[in-house]
């Protein structure tokens, strides 16, 4: 390949990269123009880089709206997150779920966020709630604090140097007291978040570790606060994590 092949082939994945980052939970479908406005390409490339997209399956456009593709989730389950953490975990999960009777979450570490990778709703769905593929962010969610108390100091200094907004008036915003709850977890053998990111919902999770002691995970049980709360849930969140450990790491 000459180097021009190569500065277009790197050019064309940048291009694909801005129209996939263009879809969120909120921008599930989207049509040229919206397309357009979202991923800061001129609309004539957007049009002829999207069009390429379908024949190859990224993406998919039934009437006048683009949506991701079917051949990218067929790819996401190759993926090991999916295929080797969530097909471990998923069995606890929902064994949790049928406990608690309120929604279960498996998160991992990205950044400064959480990225959600499985979640179980049942019949009592949170809207408010990230969806799969979603991210919450990690220093006011139980799932980031139940992590980060396990982390290394560089990913926990990431976090804590970014900001951190308020998002309800119990919004734990301050390093100082987001390294006191951490510094609480271990010894209680989960995380906890009461009502950090939305009012009336609290959450509880514990970390999921792999075959050499590294944090891989969390999952979370989440739910309205008076029915979600550390006494009550947390045991059955540590001991559902715990065993989620133990077959994760058989699987590695």
């Amino acid at each position: 390949m000459s180097p021009t092949d190569r500065d277009s082939a790197t050019g064309g994945l940048d291009r694909a990269s801005a129209i996939l980052s263009a879809f969120d939970a909120t921008h599930r479908e989207l049509t040229l123009s919206g397309l357009v406005s979202r991923c800061g390409l001129p609309r004539s490339t957007t049009h002829r880089t999207a069009d390429k997209m379908i024949r190859l399956g990224w993406l998919d456009k039934p009437k006048d709206r683009y949506r991701i593709g079917n051949r990218l989730f067929e790819l996401s389950g190759l993926a090991p997150i999916r295929h080797e953490l969530r097909e471990a975990v998923l069995p606890f999960m929902q064994d949790l779920h049928h406990a608690a009777k309120t929604t279960v979450q498996l998160g991992v570490l990205d950044g400064t966020q959480v990225l959600v990778v499985e979640k179980i709703t049942g019949h009592r769905p949170m809207p408010m709630l990230s969806q799969v593929g979603g991210t919450i962010p990690a220093y006011c969610s139980a799932l980031g604090r139940a992590i980060l108390a396990f982390s290394d100091v560089a990913a926990v200094t990431r976090v804590l140097d970014a900001d951190m907004p308020r998002r309800t008036p119990r919004t734990l915003t301050s390093p100082v007291a987001v390294r006191r709850e951490l510094a609480a977890i271990p010894d209680r053998g989960f995380a906890l978040e009461r009502e950090e990111g939305n009012i009336g919902v609290s959450c509880v999770a514990a970390p999921v570790f792999g075959p050499l002691g590294d944090v891989a995970a969390a999952v979370s049980v989440t739910g309205p606060s008076a029915i979600v709360r550390g006494d009550r849930i947390g045991p059955a969140v540590r001991l559902a994590a715990a065993a989620a450990s133990r077959a994760y790491s058989q699987r590695r």
